[in-house]
């Protein structure tokens, strides 16, 4: 069963303190709702589900092992990476405590939908696979370089204009219909029509990685 099945939603709070381990419920609530996170572990990015929020810290559900004291980076969104380690780690959850406070009611204004109409970016991975690139009747043959659940980089040579509707198809994956919002002589950004369920997203990166 994937954690998204059992999980209750994510918890935000104003304490300087770090979230405690969770409870074990012989109810467990479906989810409602779990940010999704990027951890920077020595140098790489992965995923993880965000439980809890407070000023002081983190507790996320992570998908490779930690340490307690271990370094790591949080990035709550995509242009505010957080510093900090682990104090705390029971089975798949850590604890991760902030060298500093952050702002939990900056946090929770994070807009649904960005002025421009956009949404607002979705944590990113790093990848390195081989895929395909469709607009209208040409293919490419592209490589991915990092993909969220909103969006994925590709490079290749004169890839599509801005604007363009494309399909992607990475290895091992379904086709993805999205539309091309930045383009430059070697690559390009596209936005997915849909998000990725994130279960369906780390279950390829951890299958394909």
């Amino acid at each position: 069963m994937f954690v998204e099945d059992r999980a209750v939603e994510t918890g935000f709070s104003f304490s300087n303190a770090v979230p405690l381990p969770p409870e074990r419920r012989a109810d467990e609530r479906l989810i409602k709702i779990l940010r999704v996170g990027t951890l920077i572990i020595d140098g790489r990015r992965e995923l993880c589900l965000i439980r809890n929020i407070s000023a002081g810290g983190v507790m996320a559900h992570v998908y490779s092992p930690l340490s307690p004291g271990q370094k790591v980076t949080v990035e709550l969104k995509a242009t505010q990476p957080v510093s900090g380690h682990v104090v705390w780690i029971r089975e798949a959850n850590a604890g991760i405590q902030f060298d500093a406070p952050v702002d939990v009611a900056e946090l929770l204004a994070n807009p649904q939908v960005l002025d421009n109409g956009w949404r607002p970016r979705t944590p990113r991975v790093e990848i390195d696979r081989m895929a395909t690139l469709r607009a209208g009747a040409r293919t490419y043959w592209v490589h991915a370089r990092d993909i969220s659940q909103s969006g994925v980089k590709v490079e290749t040579d004169h890839p599509p204009a801005t604007d363009t509707e494309v399909v992607v198809a990475l290895e091992g994956f379904r086709p993805l219909p999205g539309v091309v919002r930045w383009s430059t002589e070697a690559s390009c950004g596209i936005a997915f029509n849909q998000l990725i369920p994130f279960g369906e997203l780390i279950d390829w990166l951890k299958r394909e990685g």
